[in-house]
C-alpha cells in the first residue's frame, strides 16, 4: 500500500457517530467512504485519508484496482497481442552473446552489444535473459515482432539499452514472475530518445516487472503510440527528460505504472497526440522546477500527465504529485474528459518567473473543454497562485464527485461553467470557490463552495463582463455567498454560521450533511429544490461520505438546533476571517 491515505476510498469496516462542532479532521473517517465506480481490491478493506491531506506515494505492489473500462486499442483487430502469433523463437543470453544465423534472423555481436536483424521474417519471437553492465539489444527488420524479457539486466554507458529500430509493432512481453531491468548512461554516442526507444507502436504485455532508468532522455520513448495492459509492472526513473513519451498516443487500459521524474519542466506521461486511461493504477511524481523554453519563449512548469491533444480517463486510478514551481497535474492543449476512475493530484510548488513570463501551478490545466461525467476527482494545491482546476474554455460537471481544495480560485472556467449533477466541492484558500469569466449555471447535482471572505465570493460569475450567476437547481451550499447581480430562479436563502460545526441541510432530495470550515466567507447561503431547512450543531452517523469526510448522504442525524433563515437576492456580504481550513 502507498500509506494509509494512499488506498482507493473503500468501505469503512465500522461506522460510528461524529461529534458536533469537532474540532480535527479525522471526522471522516466515522463515515462509509464512496468512490464512484470503484470497488475494493483483493478483498482488502482501510479507512482513507481526507482531502486536506491525503498522499501520493510510489506504490510498486502488484494488485490493480477491480474497476476498469473496455480495453482501447487504435487498432482493435491487430494491437491486442492475443490476436497474433509469435512462434519463431531465437533466445539471446545477454551475459553471453553469440552470433548466428538462426528461423531467418541474423544476430551480430559487437563488444557486448546485440543487434537482430529478422528482414521480412514474420513471427519472431527474440527471448532475452542474462544481464550485461556494457551492452545493448537492437532490432532491425521489415515485421512486427514479440521481445519476451525473462530476467534480462542491460546497461549501456553510451545510448538506448533496448533500442527496437523496427518501425513495425513491437510487443514487449515480461515474462511471468520476472524481474528486468533497463538503464542507459550520462553520455549518448548518437543523441538516443530514450533507454527504451521504439520506433514503430510499442505494446506492453505480461505479468514481470520492468525497471527502466533515464540519464541521459526519455525513460520509455515511441516514434508511434504505447499500449500498457493488465498484468504490466513497470517503474521508470529519469532524471534528464520524460518518464513516458509517445508522438501517437497513450493506453493505458491496466497494469501498474510508477513514474518519478526529476528534469527541470519534465513531464512524467508525455504524448504529442491523445492520452486514455481505462484501468491499472499510475502514480506520477515530478519534482523538476520550471524552466524557460527559449524556443517557444516562455515559462514553462513541470506536469505529471502532458497531452497535446485530448485526455481521457474512464478507470482505473491516477496518483498525480508534482512538487516544482509552476508544476501541474494534468495539462491538456485540448479537451479533457472524466468518465470513471479515481484521480488525485497534489501540486506543492509556486508560481515560476521567468523573461517576465509566469508558469503558474495547478492540479488541471486543460486548454480546450472540461468535461467531467463520472468518477472521483480530488485535487488539492498549496503553492502560491495554484489553482486547482482550471478550463481555458467551458467547464462541465454532469456526474462523479469533484473536490479542489487551492491556494487560488478552487474551480475556473475561462468561459462558461455549468453543474448539473454529482457532487462537487471546491474552496479557495485566499480567492474564489468556483469562478467563471462568462455565465455559470447551477442546475442539478449538490454544490459546496468556500471563498475566502473579503471581495471573494463562494460562486462568482463575470458580472463585470456582462455575464451572470444563474441558479435553476441542485442542492447548494455557498460560504461566502453569491455572486451580485445573479438569477435566482431557485430560490436562496442565508443564515448566520459558527466554524468546524456540522449543518444538516433538508429540502428537494434529502439530507445533506456538511461541516463547515475554521474561517471563510461571512454569509451561509443555501438552496435546494423546496424550502430548506438548516440544523446546526448535529450529530452524524452512517451515510455515504463526500469529499473526504467534508460531507455526508443517506446519514442518521441527531441533536442541533434549528438555523434561522432569510431571503438571499446575491452580493458580497462582508469580510471574512482568515483563510482555509485548520
Amino acid at each position: 500500500m502507498k500509506t494509509l491515505n494512499r488506498t482507493t476510498l473503500l468501505m469503512l469496516a465500522a461506522l460510528t457517530t461524529m461529534v458536533a462542532a469537532c474540532s480535527t479532521d479525522n471526522v471522516l473517517d466515522d463515515i462509509t467512504q464512496s468512490t464512484p465506480g470503484n470497488t475494493a481490491s483483493g478483498g482488502s478493506s482501510s479507512a482513507t485519508g481526507e482531502l486536506t491531506t491525503f498522499a501520493v506515494s510510489i506504490d510498486k505492489t502488484s494488485a490493480e484496482p477491480a474497476t476498469t473500462a473496455e480495453e482501447q486499442f487504435p487498432d482493435a483487430d491487430e494491437d491486442p497481442l492475443e490476436n497474433n502469433t509469435f512462434g519463431t523463437e531465437v533466445s539471446i543470453d545477454l551475459s553471453n552473446p553469440v552470433a548466428k544465423t538462426e528461423n531467418g534472423v541474423e544476430i551480430t555481436v559487437r563488444d557486448g552489444h546485440v543487434t537482430a536483424n529478422h528482414g521480412s521474417t514474420k513471427q519472431v519471437c527474440y527471448v532475452l535473459s542474462g544481464s550485461t553492465s556494457n551492452g545493448s539489444f537492437t532490432v532491425v527488420g521489415e515485421k512486427k515482432y514479440e521481445v519476451r524479457l525473462e530476467g534480462v539486466s542491460i546497461t549501456n554507458p553510451d545510448s538506448a539499452a533496448l533500442n527496437l529500430l523496427c518501425s513495425k509493432r513491437a510487443y514487449i512481453v515480461l515474462g511471468e514472475g520476472t524481474a528486468n531491468t533497463l538503464t542507459d548512461g550520462t553520455n549518448s554516442q548518437n543523441g538516443h530518445k530514450g533507454t527504451l526507444y521504439c520506433k514503430g507502436k510499442l505494446l506492453f504485455n505480461g505479468n514481470g516487472s520492468l525497471s527502466v532508468t533515464a540519464n541521459y532522455n526519455n525513460g520509455i520513448h515511441s516514434a508511434d503510440y504505447i499500449v500498457f495492459r493488465t498484468g504490466n509492472n513497470v517503474y521508470v526513473k529519469s532524471s534528464a527528460n520524460h518518464g513516458i513519451k509517445a508522438n501517437d498516443g497513450i493506453y493505458i487500459n491496466g497494469g501498474i505504472l510508477n513514474i518519478e521524474v526529476s528534469a527541470a519542466a519534465a513531464k512524467g506521461i508525455n504524448c504529442e497526440s491523445h492520452i486514455c486511461v481505462n484501468g491499472g493504477r499510475t502514480t506520477v511524481i515530478t519534482t523538476g522546477a520550471g524552466a524557460y523554453d527559449s524556443d517557444e519563449q516562455e515559462a514553462k512548469g513541470a506536469a505529471c500527465i502532458k497531452a497535446d491533444s485530448t485526455f481521457t480517463i474512464r478507470g482505473g486510478e491516477l496518483w498525480l504529485k508534482s512538487t516544482g514551481s509552476g508544476g501541474k497535474g494534468i495539462n491538456v492543449d485540448a479537451e479533457s474528459y472524466f468518465f470513471g476512475g479515481s484521480t488525485y493530484i497534489i501540486t506543492e510548488g509556486s508560481q515560476y518567473q521567468s523573461y517576465n513570463d509566469t508558469a503558474s501551478p495547478k492540479g488541471i490545466k486543460t486548454d480546450g473543454t472540461l468535461n467531467i461525467g463520472g468518477g472521483l476527482l480530488w485535487v488539492r494545491t498549496s503553492g502560491t497562485g495554484g489553482e486547482g482546476i482550471e478550463s481555458k474554455s467551458t467547464l462541465t460537471v454532469s456526474g462523479g464527485e469533484v473536490a479542489s481544495y487551492a491556494y487560488d480560485d478552487a474551480i475556473n472556467a475561462k468561459s462558461h461553467l455549468t453543474i448539473s449533477g454529482g457532487y462537487v466541492f471546491a474552496q479557495g484558500r485566499n480567492n474564489d470557490g468556483i469562478d467563471a469569466n462568462g455565465n455559470m449555471y447551477i442546475q442539478g447535482g449538490t454544490v459546496y463552495a468556500i471563498s475566502s471572505g473579503g471581495a471573494e465570493v463562494a460562486l462568482d460569475a463575470n458580472t463585470e463582463g456582462g455575464y451572470k450567476l444563474y441558479v435553476q437547481g441542485g442542492t447548494i451550499v455557498a460560504v461566502g455567498g453569491l455572486e451580485q447581480g445573479s438569477s435566482l430562479s431557485q430560490s436562496c436563502y442565508q443564515a448566520s454560521w459558527s466554524s468546524n460545526t456540522w449543518y444538516a441541510l433538508t429540502g428537494g432530495n434529502g439530507t445533506f450533511c456538511f461541516r463547515t470550515p475554521s474561517s471563510g466567507g461571512n454569509a451561509l447561503v443555501v438552496s435546494t429544490a423546496s424550502t430548506p431547512g438548516l440544523t446546526s450543531g448535529i450529530s452524524v452517523s452512517g451515510g455515504t461520505s463526500h469529499f473526504g469526510g467534508l460531507a455526508a448522504t443517506g446519514a442518521s442525524v441527531s441533536g442541533g438546533s434549528s438555523a434561522s433563515l432569510s431571503s438571499y437576492s446575491g452580493g458580497m456580504s462582508g469580510p471574512g476571517g482568515p483563510r482555509g481550513w485548520r
